[in-house]
């Protein structure tokens, strides 16, 4: 990996948490209980936000785990409606993969 390639890691990946998400959780009121919201300017973003709303268990085959796209940012000005703002490491071990998964993608950077 090219030096510049291992800033632009460590600077999108501190610490190997994802730098440009919001996640939150409703506390379990619906089957999405966690929903993370991929921020920043990555590149395909066309004005778009996405997202995804999971359960607990998004690679199981009973789990949930669907991905979005708005043509706003589904969280700004308000986000009660998504549960309690949390932080990446709070969420559930498989959600934390999905969305590490999803945002090595969506940044291009290698895992």
């Amino acid at each position: 990996m090219t030096l510049k390639a291992q800033y632009r890691q460590k600077t999108l990946l501190p610490n190997g948490i994802p730098k440009w998400v919001r996640c939150y959780d409703n506390q379990g009121e619906t089957i999405d209980r966690y929903t993370v919201v991929y921020t920043g300017n990555y590149s395909g973003r066309n004005g778009f936000c996405q997202y995804v709303s999971m359960n607990c268990s998004p690679f199981h085959p009973q789990g949930f785990g669907q991905h979005g796209e708005s043509d706003h940012v589904i969280d700004k000005p308000r986000y009660s409606h998504l549960g309690k703002r949390i932080k990446f490491v709070d969420l559930p071990e498989d959600c934390q993969k999905l969305v590490m998964q999803d945002y090595l993608e969506i940044w291009h950077l290698q895992n």
